[in-house]
């Protein structure tokens, strides 16, 4: 899963209403044509001169509360993958990186190489745990760091992801504001008038938190990060 480039707004608080089905990527090549091989060097240039952002950050601090010693990762979209890096240095054991955009792969297998971490990373590219959550291995912490909002059935995601997940599943999201709404309406009109399949989406925030609950994660960790919101749920 891609890092979202736009958001878009909902129609009512129980379902996200952004685009027809019609718009939404049904192949990886509707995530390679946004998050393209430039994106990618540009979050691996920032990365390398500034660190985790703010929401990688929190991500990693929940990530670590829970004891990463031995710990395997599962991350969702992971993008070049610096969030699973430093949990890597904190003591998790293995990381498990899924990619519906093949770009980010050089500057991923760039940075685990200079970390020396290759023999700890795997990374997927085209598999879509909504689809087909048995073809990846359970983990202990899987991470969806802005991914649900790039993704059109966040239901089938987090299910998914609550079902590989053994014991905490973290994941961030745009807060459901009119600013979002707004920024959402016109970056999917930008989409739509450049022919990119791709949309975001702005989903409801407690919707989201109840489709953990519903699998067994009490998300008690809440915290606000820049424009992003991060969500911690832990197997209860």
């Amino acid at each position: 899963m891609p890092r979202p480039a736009a958001l878009s707004p909902d129609a009512s608080p129980e379902h996200t209403e952004a685009v027809d089905e019609c718009c939404v990527p049904r192949t990886p090549g509707g995530y390679d044509e946004v998050f393209d091989a430039r994106f990618a060097r540009k979050l691996a240039r920032r990365y390398e001169r500034r660190g985790p952002t703010k929401p990688e950050q929190v991500v990693i601090d929940f990530a670590s509360s829970l004891g990463l010693t031995g710990a395997t990762v599962l991350e969702v979209g992971g993008g070049i993958g610096e969030i699973q890096l430093e949990l890597l240095r904190r003591g998790a054991a293995h990381t498990t990186n899924l990619e519906l955009s093949r770009q980010y792969e050089p500057e991923a297998a760039r940075l685990a190489r200079t970390a020396g971490r290759q023999a700890s990373v795997t990374r997927l590219v085209g598999i879509d745990i909504a689809v087909d959550p048995a073809s990846v291995a359970a983990a202990d912490i899987v991470v969806l760091n802005r991914v649900v909002c790039c993704y059109p059935d966040y239901d089938r995601l987090l299910s998914a992801s609550a079902a590989l997940a053994r014991r905490a599943v973290v994941f961030s999201h745009p807060p459901r504001t009119l600013l979002t709404r707004a920024l959402g309406v016109l970056a999917n009109a930008g989409m739509r008038l450049t022919r990119h399949t791709y949309r975001g989406f702005v989903h409801p925030p407690q919707a989201m938190v109840d489709v953990l609950a519903r699998h067994g994660f009490a998300a008690d960790y809440r915290r606000r990060a820049g424009l992003w919101a991060v969500v911690g749920a832990v197997r209860s």
